[in-house]
């Protein structure tokens, strides 16, 4: 999104500890025809090793330019098409087999009528037994009584997350040095939101895992890993 226009240079460096959904996503990808559709494409972090690893076309979506820029130059001749737009808006010439949104990023659409548009703008773009792969945190209270308010240092990077627990939202004020570079704002939902939205999109859930490893998800779990599918 365009929040994260500010980032793009040491993305993934904000990213580098969520590394075990590229795996996952690929073998998706495999499995689907393409073109695989990535809502939240930003620096081609999971669309690059899906276009190298399978050769298939990949049509990324994404709201910020500078991330979009960055991707394209690492792209190179891969077959990415780094596409800008609001996942809220997607619409694509033709259906296809997969849609995945990694890393969380359903988590910057602040309302349900904005999450209801995605899930429903996802569902009119698979084809019947298309699905749709995404992965959000599961909220922990331990977790965010621990991190709120918090310094973490990556790299020449910091951040500082403030959660605001009346409004299930979490506040993450990034930085260099001395530098206050932006903040980026994420809802967090409930498994039982989720499966509403899947199911008044006209979706069903096909999987719910708590790691990408499709571990169980339980009262440990602190990732919901998704897979729904258009009847």
């Amino acid at each position: 999104m365009a929040e994260y226009d500010h980032f793009a240079p040491d993305y993934d460096v904000w990213a580098a500890d969520m590394t075990e959904d590229v795996a996952w996503y690929v073998s998706l990808a495999r499995a689907a025809a393409e073109p695989v559709v990535e809502l939240g494409v930003g620096t081609g972090r999971v669309a690059i090793p899906i276009a190298q690893e399978t050769g298939k076309r990949v049509v990324g979506w994404d709201r910020s330019p500078a991330m979009l820029a960055v991707g394209r130059e690492r792209a190179g001749d891969l077959p990415i098409e780094f596409r800008e737009g609001d996942m809220r808006e997607l619409e694509l010439d033709e259906p296809v087999e997969l849609v995945i949104c990694p890393f969380r990023a359903l988590l910057h659409l602040p309302t349900w009528a904005d999450r209801r548009r995605t899930f429903e703008r996802v569902a009119a773009a698979l084809r019947p037994g298309g699905r749709f792969a995404f992965n959000v945190f599961a909220f922990s209270g331990e977790v965010a009584a621990r991190l709120d308010g918090v310094r973490q240092e990556r790299g020449d990077s910091w951040e500082i997350p403030r959660y605001a627990w009346a409004d299930s939202r979490v506040d993450i004020t990034r930085g260099r040095g001395a530098e206050e570079v932006g903040m980026l704002q994420l809802w967090w939902l409930g498994r039982s939101e989720l499966e509403g939205l899947i199911e008044v999109s006209g979706l069903e859930v096909e999987a719910l895992h708590g790691w990408f490893d499709e571990r169980p998800y339980d009262d440990s779990s602190l990732e919901m890993v998704w897979v729904a599918r258009k009847p």
